[in-house]
């Protein structure tokens, strides 16, 4: 127990400022361990873990998690959102509404939470997520059996009552509620389900619906990206809130100091990243990030995998 608790102590729970292609300059916020998750889902960048749970624990301390955040926010990096994801579905920790009013008291930059929306069925997930800004729910399927094939879910989980939760918080949340739709090419993409997709949609009332592919490596190496020309007749299909997630255009980020390789590490443990990504995140040269890059390549710490045309570190 007691080197479980060492252990934990030295756990980093806040990365980057990561570039988001949503949110700006994102400062994330992790309070998982790898992978703890209801939903194991075939596009995950995490890759899959072969289990998934709905139960809810306390992770981590909350004051630990609170004293990163805060340590971060005093070095005064660009942050646009304060953005609760990483190794996991954050709303499975227990503690999460501590963490988001706590954060709430010490700044005014924005809370954001991505979540699979799965728990929202629950009256306490739900009073726990009202704080924040901004909830980012996703939801790719509209039926049962798309649920199981595309999002592999926990036993207890069911694609109707997800919907049913879904629609609830948005009736009882004040803050901007933006539904992501992650679309498989040849999986949740037909016109049937799209139509299945758009009645559910009218149901939950987002205020944005954010439609999105496969861009980073995927748990399941079938799971292909849809062309831009597939994305934007879909749009056209779901109606005026449906936008296409666009590429992240945003400034670069001041030059961050200390360790590169080891933000590197941090970051890349946390999701897949291009030279260009960290770049960006840490406000160092290309040049600088390729060399570091080499080093923790060399030693084993990471490791490269391509991706379409483009090459991503996944952690060693």
């Amino acid at each position: 127990m007691r080197a479980v608790r060492r252990k934990a102590e030295k756990r980093r729970f806040v990365y980057g400022p990561v570039p988001s292609r949503r949110l700006g300059f994102s400062l994330g916020v992790d309070i998982l361990p790898y992978k703890t998750c209801s939903l194991d889902c075939i596009y995950c960048q995490l890759g899959s873990a072969g289990r998934t749970t709905s139960r809810r624990r306390a992770y981590f301390s909350v004051r630990e998690v609170l004293a990163q955040v805060r340590e971060v926010l005093a070095a005064s990096p660009r942050v646009d959102h304060i953005t609760f994801s990483g190794s996991g579905e954050p709303t499975l920790n227990r503690n999460l509404g501590r963490i988001i009013r706590g954060i709430k008291k010490m700044t005014r930059i924005p809370v954001a939470v991505l979540t699979n929306g799965t728990l929202l069925t629950r009256r306490d997930v739900r009073a726990e997520l009202r704080p924040a800004d901004v909830v980012v729910p996703s939801l790719d399927a509209a039926t049962a059996a798309l649920f199981r094939k595309i999002n592999r879910p926990h036993p207890s989980l069911e694609a109707a009552r997800v919907i049913e939760g879904l629609a609830r918080f948005r009736r009882e949340f004040k803050g901007r509620l933006w539904l992501e739709v992650m679309l498989v090419k040849g999986v949740n993409d037909t016109p049937a389900h799209i139509r299945a997709l758009k009645k559910a949609i009218a149901a939950i009332d987002p205020d944005r619906v954010q439609l999105n592919t496969v861009v980073r490596p995927p748990a399941d190496t079938s799971a292909k990206p849809l062309t831009v020309r597939e994305l934007e007749k879909i749009r056209r299909a779901l109606g005026e809130k449906a936008e296409i997630v666009a590429a992240f255009a945003g400034r670069r980020q001041s030059r961050r100091s200390g360790s590169l390789e080891a933000a590197i590490v941090a970051i890349v443990k946390r999701r897949p990243v291009t030279v260009e990504d960290i770049s960006a995140a840490l406000g160092r040269h290309r040049d600088e990030v390729l060399k570091a890059a080499g080093h923790l390549l060399e030693s084993g710490k990471i490791r490269f995998i391509r991706h379409g045309r483009k090459a991503f570190s996944k952690p060693g």
